[in-house]
């Protein structure tokens, strides 16, 4: 998910100069329901955060403290609570090891994006933004899109040139989970499951810059009728 602005705005400050893994889990029921995972792995570089939090400002930029950054946090997380369609909705902070994990269910893709949709738009005072517009997630007769969501990508590529080589060593996992075997996938980097109801594709953030359609993914599930 992601896709919350808090999340971008703590990694982005903190992680993407260094070594950050992201995993992107979604787990699909036949009804359209689901659950969503998102998390954040910054415990590589928790020497380098625990030092930038021990600093007042940096670039001109006031450093939130690790208290203001949880209560943010938990504020997202509420309101994610409050929006249709989406229920159970948590996160796990850990503030030693800087590893984050956001969850919910959903009732419909389109509840879980215009929820996503609602946060981001709220944290940045309701201005308009285009990236928003784009469906990362579609299900229709049996064929399942994916895609990373547009504002993910914009945000990365928003990094400084001279950090970007820095980025090889960040991780973007996306996991998708299915009721029913896969029959056909289109990205041939996909490793499927023993089951055959999951697949997965990694790729470096770096190379997700310089291609945003690197984890595009368009599946088509096993028809048991």
């Amino acid at each position: 998910m992601k896709v919350v602005v808090s999340f971008f705005a703590f990694f982005l400050l903190f992680g993407l100069s260094s070594c950050i893994e992201i995993i992107d889990d979604l787990s699909f029921n036949e009804d359209g329901s689901g659950t969503f995972k998102y998390n954040i792995n910054l415990s590589s570089s928790k020497v380098k955060i625990n030092s930038i939090l021990a600093l007042d400002s940096l670039d001109g930029k006031k450093i939130p403290s690790i208290e203001e950054i949880s209560n943010k946090i938990e504020q997202v997380v509420e309101s994610f609570k409050t929006k249709q369609g989406i229920s159970n909705a948590s996160i796990e902070s850990n503030f030693n090891d800087f590893i984050f994990k956001i969850q919910c269910d959903f009732t419909s893709l389109e509840d879980l994006q215009n929820a996503i949709r609602s946060i981001v738009r709220e944290e940045s005072e309701n201005r308009f933004i285009p990236e928003l517009e784009h469906n990362w997630l579609s299900y229709s007769e049996l064929k399942f899109v994916r895609s990373v969501p547009i504002i993910t990508t914009k945000k990365l590529s928003e990094i400084k040139s001279e950090d970007r080589e820095l980025l090889k060593q960040g991780t973007y996992t996306s996991i998708t989970r299915f009721f029913a075997p896969i029959d056909t996938f289109s990205n041939s980097n996909g490793n499927l499951s023993k089951s055959l109801k999951a697949i997965m594709i990694r790729s470096d953030l770096h190379a997700l810059i310089q291609d945003p359609n690197l984890l595009d993914n368009s599946i088509n599930l096993v028809n048991s009728n």
